[in-house]
């Protein structure tokens, strides 16, 4: 397994199956000459990334035992010190709050929040050594109502405020902390399975809306990984910059980008009403509403 040149950066990105994010992101880390540390469950996976000199290690970020080895390893590749964590591994979560299986809710959980919270843990002290960058992946969903996805936007708006905090008590040792605002990108999502409506759900009436809403990252303003990777990385490796100049000149706290990351931005200055508004008629929840009052009606009427 190669290693970093002297003096070169190096980064560890989690979730790196090609076809998403992490996967784009090793290629524009590479192509700006950091060394570029690929994980996935499956290293097999990356077999391409490794022929290309990058280092590829096996990691399941809801496994303490594989937190464990990959430090070690990665301390190995670096000699104890990493310059740029990031925690890309994350699982979708489309299912009404009033269907949802707890046992699949934890699942996501364990990926999404509690797998950041404990690659930020084990891999600190080679952060602190470099005094280096963690970069969370967070979403939109984060502070959107994105409808028929409770549970994911929980995860991310926990990654959102575990990273403002983690900021604070990481700035001491002299390493950063920055959480992309991630809206939607080009990625896998749209071949999995999804999960499916019981016959007793509240929103069987309006299933095509909710099948329509199991791809919506894909179909709307749906920005290129390569694109996206590109913009973060070039923040990514930005200098420092003083704390009120930072998201004009330097690596920013919060990173905004994808499809609607503009809008949703400049829509958090007029309060929650104005995007409670255009998500519920985006996802047909005023349509939902009608067909209840026709029901209503007809009871009556009975």
């Amino acid at each position: 397994m190669t290693g970093p040149l002297p003096g070169q950066k190096t980064v560890l990105i989690t979730g790196c199956t090609p076809g998403g994010i992490g996967h784009a992101l090793c290629l524009e880390f590479h192509k700006q000459g950091v060394h570029v540390i690929a994980t996935a469950r499956n290293p097999a996976v990356l077999a391409e990334m490794a022929d290309m000199g990058m280092s590829t290690l096996a990691l399941d970020v809801t496994n303490a035992e594989s937190i464990k080895t990959c430090h070690e390893e990665v301390a190995q590749i670096t000699g104890g010190k990493l310059d740029i964590l990031v925690n890309n591994a994350g699982r979708t979560h489309t299912h009404p709050a009033t269907d949802i299986d707890l046992d699949d809710v934890r699942e996501t959980f364990e990926t999404n929040v509690f797998g950041v919270m404990a690659m930020c843990k084990a891999f600190a002290d080679q952060l602190i050594a470099a005094r280096g960058l963690i970069i969370n992946i967070a979403s939109l969903a984060a502070i959107t109502p994105y409808v028929f996805g409770s549970v994911y936007c929980a995860t991310k708006g926990a990654v959102v405020s575990y990273s403002r905090t983690l900021r604070l008590e990481l700035k001491p040792f002299g390493v950063r902390v920055m959480t992309t605002m991630t809206g939607t990108v080009r990625s896998q999502i749209a071949s999995k399975t999804h999960r499916t409506l019981p016959e007793n759900s509240l929103y069987m009436r309006v299933k095509e809306f909710f099948e329509r809403r199991l791809t919506f990252s894909q179909n709307n303003a749906t920005v290129g990984t390569e694109e996206y990777a590109r913009k973060l990385v070039r923040n990514a490796l930005k200098g420092e910059a003083p704390l009120i100049l930072r998201s004009w000149f330097g690596r920013a706290d919060y990173f905004w980008a994808g499809g609607w990351a503009r809008l949703v931005w400049a829509g958090t200055f007029f309060g929650d009403w104005l995007l409670d508004l255009v998500m519920y008629r985006m996802f047909k929840m005023n349509v939902l509403e009608r067909v209840l009052a026709q029901e209503e009606a007809q009871k009556k009427l009975n």
